[in-house]
């Protein structure tokens, strides 16, 4: 199975008024949002599904990756919203009815939740070494057989810069 940790794009700053999983993308969120989806469309990725946080500017994020084609389907989870934790999704995603190794799936969320995702499942702890930029992706390979948790190897870390 191949993980993408796909941040949020830039959303509306934290204000009085705004409930924090209300904030919504910005202009120029949904813009390089849109341009690094299409980047990667070009780059001939696709996604088996798209799993989102449910706070709206992560599904706003979602909506874009699937309007560019990079899916054809959108589950939203709690385990993505910000302080989800990888053990309850890992425990519900390497279920066999649930594992595939061929699958590609993209999780669209929050920081540092994702960054300290990959860290557990490359180095067996969250060790604050990893950053994910707005827009940013994290690409994670699991092991077919064992515990993916100190085992993943990790082949994609990239800024949205680079996909511009």
């Amino acid at each position: 199975m191949e993980l993408y940790l796909i941040r949020h794009g830039i959303a509306e700053e934290h204000q009085s008024g705004i409930q924090d999983e209300l904030r919504s993308l910005t202009k120029e969120g949904r813009q390089k949002t849109e341009k690094v989806a299409h980047r990667l469309v070009k780059l001939d990725l696709h996604f088996d599904l798209i799993v989102t946080s449910p706070l709206v500017r992560a599904k706003q994020t979602a909506e874009i990756l699937l309007a560019a084609g990079l899916s054809s389907q959108v589950e939203e989870s709690n385990h993505l919203a910000p302080n989800g934790h990888i053990a309850s999704w890992l425990d519900y995603w390497l279920k066999p009815k649930n594992f595939a190794e061929n699958v590609q799936l993209a999780l669209v969320g929050h920081e540092p939740c994702l960054s300290n995702w990959a860290e557990i499942l490359l180095w067996g702890e969250a060790k604050d070494s990893l950053v994910l930029k707005k827009a940013g992706m994290i690409g994670v390979k699991l092991p077919e057989i064992g515990s993916p948790v100190g085992q993943s190897q990790m082949f994609l870390l990239t800024q949205p810069r680079y996909l511009l």
